[in-house]
């Protein structure tokens, strides 16, 4: 996905839920923060939007632009319409969306995940790519080991799981050092 791609999707998202915003979370939220990503963390053909004041439209934009829709045939990348209590987030989430907003998404507004907190969402998830896309995330130098550590004790999960998500980010921050990432 490309960033003028997330401009449309949050363009078409709105047009579809009768909103002025989504919230942009999953991977491709990167394209908020950073509309010139590496291609490592642009693979995702989809991306995930609730909208902000009518979250009840996620069906409606799932329907009309996710998966197998004529909007997808047509674009190649699509929008998922999920609620965004699906993902765990760092308490304070909100207050550090990145907006996109210009004229290519007709002013409506996207409010991308900061980078931190979408890569302590993908760790809380925990899946092999999740965690390959935070791993790309720090070798690039897009997020610091020291902030992520800050969002993951912010994650509503129990000490345990807070314990494990630490340890593997300690792990790989030493690894990258070690290989000269």
């Amino acid at each position: 996905m490309t960033r003028q791609e997330l401009e449309h999707a949050i363009r078409a998202a709105c047009d579809v839920a009768e909103d002025d915003a989504v919230y942009v979370f999953g991977s491709q939220a990167i394209l908020g923060q950073f509309p010139d990503a590496p291609a490592a963390l642009r693979r995702s053909a989809e991306v995930d939007m609730t909208p902000r004041t009518h979250p009840e439209r996620v069906d409606a934009i799932d329907g009309a632009l996710g998966a197998l829709s004529p909007f997808h045939a047509a674009f190649g990348f699509y929008v998922h319409g999920v609620a965004i209590e699906t993902a765990l987030l760092p308490t304070g989430w909100e207050r550090r969306t990145v907006e996109v907003r210009n004229e290519n998404t007709r002013h409506n507004t996207g409010l991308c995940l900061e980078a931190h907190d979408l890569a302590a969402s993908k760790l809380a998830a925990y899946r092999e790519k999740d965690r390959d896309f935070v791993r790309v995330l720090l070798v690039e130098g897009l997020i610091s080991p020291r902030k992520l550590i800050t969002r993951v004790r912010r994650l509503p999960l129990s000490a345990d799981r807070i314990g494990r998500l630490l340890m593997w980010i300690d792990v790989t921050a030493r690894e990258l050092r070690s290989d000269g990432a």
